[in-house]
C-alpha cells in the first residue's frame, strides 16, 4: 500500500505541476497582480500531495490502537505550520515563503512517521517492506475497491468548498460574500469537531461489525450517537450565544453580523450531526456503494437548491441548501438506513436524540444569553469572561456524570 501511495502521489504531483505550467492559475483566477502566485500554489498543492503516503502510517496506528498518536503528531505539525506562516508574513511577506512555511513541517512529519516512528512502533513493518511483492493486478484491484469511497470522499470535499465559490458567483454584494465566508468558518469548525469525535467511535464500530459482535455494536452505536448529540448541541448553544461577540472582534465591526445566517448554519449542522457517525461507520463497514449513491444524490440536491435559493435569498439561501441536503439525504437516507440496520429500536432512538437537541440547545443558549447580558463591559475582556462563566456553569452541570453510578443510570436510559 505504501508503494501504491508513493506512485499515486508522484503521478498527481507531476500532473499538477504540468497543469500549472501550461495553464497558469494566476491568469485563470485573476491574480496576475500577485507576485509569484503560481509558484506559491505549486508549492502548496505539491506539498499537500506529498504527505498523502502518511495516511498508510495513520491507518496502522488506528488499526493497532494508537489512534491518539496519529492525531497529536499532525496537530503539532499543523501548529508549527501556523506559527511558521505568521513568521513568514512578518519577516518577508513573500507568498512562496509563506507557502513553504505551511508545507514544510507537514512534509517533515510525514517523512518522520513513515521512516522512523511507524517502524519503531511496529517492528514487523521493517521485514514487511523487504518481502512486499508488487502486482499490477493487485494494484488495480485496490483502486477498484476504493473507487466508491473515493466518490463519496470527493463529494464531501466538494460540498464543503463549493458553497464559497457559488456564493461568490451568484451574490453580487461583496459584503454579503465576505459575511458568508466568515460565518461559514464556524459551521466548518463545528463539523470538523463532530467528525473528529466520530472517528474513534467509527473505528470501534467497524471492528464490532467485522467480528459480528452485534450486541456490542448496538450498544456502542446508541451510546456514541447520544454522546455526539449532547456535545454538538452544547457546542451549538454556546456558539449561538457568543459567536456575535467573537464575530465583531474578529472583523473589527467591518462586516455586519447576520443572526439568521448563523442560526440556520449552526442549528442545521447540530441537528444533522448524528448522521456524521453513520457516515464514519459506513466508511469502516464496507458500505462503499451506499456512500457513493448517497453522496452523489446529496451533491445534486445541494446544487439544485443552491442555484434556486442563493440568487433570491443570498447567503441565507446557500445555508438553507447546505442544511437541507444534510437533513434530507445524509440524515434522512444514510443515517436512517444505518440506524435501521444497526439498532433494534431506531424510531425510539431518533425520538431520544430529538429530545436531547430540544432540551440541551435552547438551555445552553438561554444560559449564554443571560450571562452575556449580566457581564458588564465590552471587547476582548468581556468576551473571555462571559465564555469562562458559561464553561464553568456547564461544567458544574456535567459534574454528576463523573460518578460511575450516575453514568450507569444514564446509559440505562439509552435504548439499544
Amino acid at each position: 500500500m505504501l508503494r501504491l501511495y508513493f506512485v499515486a502521489a508522484g503521478l498527481l504531483i507531476a500532473a499538477i505541476l504540468a497543469a500549472i505550467a501550461i495553464f497558469p492559475p494566476s491568469r485563470l483566477l485573476g491574480f496576475q497582480e500577485v507576485p509569484q502566485f503560481d509558484a506559491a500554489l505549486a508549492v502548496m498543492v505539491a506539498g499537500m500531495l506529498a504527505v498523502l503516503p502518511a495516511n498508510v502510517a495513520a491507518a496502522v496506528y488506528r488499526a493497532r490502537g494508537l489512534y491518539g498518536r496519529g492525531v497529536w503528531l499532525p496537530c503539532a505539525a499543523q501548529a508549527i505550520a501556523q506559527v511558521g506562516q505568521v513568521a513568514a508574513i512578518v519577516t518577508s511577506g513573500d507568498l512562496v515563503m509563506i507557502a513553504i512555511a505551511y508545507v514544510a513541517p507537514q512534509v517533515v512529519l510525514a517523512a518522520y512517521l513513515l521512516a522512523i516512528d511507524a517502524p519503531r512502533c511496529f517492528p514487523f513493518l521493517r521485514s514487511a517492506r523487504r518481502r512486499a511483492a508488487w502486482s499490477w493486478r493487485w494494484a488495480v484491484g485496490q483502486y477498484r475497491s476504493a473507487f466508491p469511497f473515493a466518490i463519496a470522499s470527493s463529494t464531501e470535499v466538494a460540498l464543503q468548498n463549493l458553497s464559497v465559490l457559488l456564493v461568490s458567483a451568484l451574490v453580487f454584494d461583496r459584503v454579503a460574500v465576505a459575511q458568508w465566508g466568515v460565518t461559514r468558518v464556524v459551521a466548518g469548525l463545528l463539523r470538523a469537531v463532530c467528525t473528529q469525535l466520530t472517528q474513534p467511535l467509527a473505528i470501534e464500530l467497524g471492528h464490532d461489525y467485522a467480528v459480528g459482535d452485534t450486541a456490542r455494536l448496538r450498544s456502542l452505536y446508541a451510546r456514541g450517537s447520544v454522546l455526539l448529540t449532547v456535545l454538538t448541541s452544547t457546542l451549538v448553544s454556546g456558539l449561538l450565544a457568543f459567536w456575535s461577540d467573537f464575530f465583531a472582534l474578529w472583523t473589527k465591526n467591518a462586516i455586519p453580523y447576520d443572526a439568521r445566517l448563523t442560526f440556520v448554519l449552526l442549528v442545521g449542522t447540530g441537528i444533522a450531526a448524528p448522521a456524521l457517525l453513520a457516515l464514519g461507520y459506513s466508511y469502516c463497514s464496507n458500505r462503499g456503494e451506499l456512500l457513493a449513491r448517497v453522496k452523489a444524490v446529496q451533491l445534486a440536491v445541494f446544487l439544485l437548491l443552491s442555484l434556486l435559493l442563493t440568487p433570491q435569498l443570498g447567503p441565507v439561501g446557500m445555508a438553507i441548501a447546505i442544511v437541507a441536503s444534510d437533513l434530507l439525504v445524509q440524515f434522512g437516507w444514510l443515517g436512517l438506513t444505518v440506524l435501521r440496520q444497526t439498532l433494534a429500536n431506531p424510531l425510539r432512538h431518533i425520538l431520544l436524540l430529538a429530545l436531547i437537541v430540544a432540551v440541551v440547545m435552547p438551555a445552553g443558549w438561554l444560559l449564554g444569553t443571560l450571562i452575556r447580558s449580566a457581564v458588564p463591559g465590552e471587547g476582548l475582556a468581556h468576551f473571555v469572561v462571559e465564555c469562562a462563566l458559561w464553561l464553568a456553569v456547564t461544567g458544574l452541570a456535567a459534574l454528576p456524570l463523573l460518578r460511575a453510578g450516575m453514568r450507569a443510570r444514564v446509559e440505562a436510559v439509552i435504548q439499544n
